[in-house]
């Protein structure tokens, strides 16, 4: 079986320890990305995995490809060109103190790049399954267009989609990504959602934001995953996971 994914690779600068961005002299440098991450796991238990990017030609892009590339990606078919790799500043949580990224991805390779550049007949030849996340189309109109030729194709070419909502509120609004992410739905075959993806996504109501009681919204979480097949009937499965304080 073979699978590809499609996103962006950036560069992922972390502050040390548990220190805040505000309080750092020097950032620990890797390379990542929600697609990018899937097809690293996915090859590190052996599957066969092809990942679809694009990144400047210079030696922080090329950089980024080995990384990927040393656990046993595919990274043939990645674009070269444009002028910068994306960018994330995260710092990690501390007892009560949550998680902090700081996006500095715009104007970057792939935020620029066009529909036209992407062959998907040629891309998707011989795949099985095509992974992307709701990160991706958020990037860009120009990505979220790619992604739905990508997708189109996927379905002329009988290949299964799946589709992690992955939500992402610093990147666009609720009302934005419904009105995208349901554009995208009618293809997707498995459906991965969690927590807030259900509502900030699709506009389904399966999680009332209190982390602190999540396993006990079983039921609600399950109307939520039926709701989507309701809605979607092309989307064979939806997958969650319940998370507790």
């Amino acid at each position: 079986m073979k699978i590809l994914t499609f996103g962006e690779l950036m560069l992922r600068l972390k502050t040390p320890e548990h220190l805040k961005i505000l309080q750092a002299d020097t950032f620990e440098a890797s390379y990542g990305g929600a697609e990018a991450n899937v097809a690293v796991s996915l090859a590190t238990l052996g599957n066969d995995v092809s990942y679809v990017t694009k990144v400047p030609e210079h030696q922080v892009g090329q950089a980024a490809i080995n990384e990927i590339r040393r656990f046993g990606v595919d990274t043939t078919r990645v674009l070269r060109g444009g002028g910068r790799v994306g960018i994330y500043y995260f710092e990690k949580g501390n007892n009560i103190r949550p998680t902090n990224v700081v996006y500095d991805r715009a104007d970057s390779a792939f935020a620029c790049s066009k529909p036209d550049e992407y062959d998907w007949d040629q891309i998707l030849e011989d795949t099985d399954i095509f992974f992307f996340s709701g990160v991706t189309p958020a990037v860009s109109e120009s990505v979220k267009e790619t992604v739905l030729d990508a997708l189109r194709c996927c379905k002329r070419k009988g290949i299964e989609v799946v589709c992690d909502l992955n939500y992402r509120a610093k990147m666009w609004d609720k009302n934005t990504a419904q009105c995208v992410m349901r554009e995208l739905m009618p293809y997707v075959t498995l459906c991965i959602a969690n927590d807030e993806d259900f509502e900030a996504s699709l506009g389904i109501h399966a999680f009332d934001g209190d982390m602190s009681r999540g396993i006990e919204q079983i039921d609600t979480y399950r109307e939520g995953m039926q709701e989507i097949t309701r809605q979607f009937p092309n989307c064979k499965a939806v997958a969650s996971v319940l998370r507790s304080m």
